[in-house]
């Protein structure tokens, strides 16, 4: 996966407004657009994707903290694009809104269960009290997934977006 100096320079800002926009979004918690960015992203650039979405890791690392809540960051995009690296790379035009919007919720809605083996091996949790951390957890991956859902309309005009722009970088 060798990179140009384009690709570099369009990764390095594609990964910087996936944190920008966390931050502007901070004001509304469990509500952002990293999940769009993401999925995007990947459908796009595929395997290069995880450059920007590692970015956006490293800089929230660095700009929030290296602490344990960061931990499941490491890993927890990269299963969104995983799965996202599962689908066909040619959905039909009339399904991959659709498709793409309910990843984005299903991540939303499981963000808090892919987030607690972390936290259970940090902090000696048993199975028993990091079910119960799921559960407490689970309005707030319901409004993440919903949220996640809704914002996922913006999936399509950003992948849109991002192949127009390389269009007009190649002619």
């Amino acid at each position: 996966m060798k990179l140009t100096v384009r690709e570099t320079a369009i990764f390095a800002m594609l990964g910087t407004l996936m944190y920008a926009s966390k931050m502007i979004m901070e004001i509304a918690p469990n509500i952002h657009l990293i999940g769009v960015f993401t999925i995007a992203f990947t459908v796009v650039y595929r395997k290069k994707a995880l450059y920007p979405v590692y970015i956006f890791v490293l800089l929230t690392g660095l700009f929030s903290g290296f602490a344990s809540w960061w931990i499941p960051y490491l890993y927890i995009w990269t299963v969104l694009w995983g799965f996202v690296m599962l689908l066909p790379k040619k959905l039909p035009k009339k399904a991959a809104p659709v498709i793409y919007m309910a990843v984005c919720a299903v991540h939303g809605f499981l963000y808090g269960t892919l987030y607690a083996p972390a936290h259970a091996l940090l902090f000696g949790m048993s199975l028993k009290g990091m079910a119960a951390w799921i559960i407490a957890g689970l309005p707030w991956d319901f409004l993440h997934g919903v949220s996640n859902f809704f914002c996922g309309i913006l999936i399509v005009p950003v992948i849109s977006a991002i192949q127009l722009a390389q269009r007009s970088m190649e002619a």
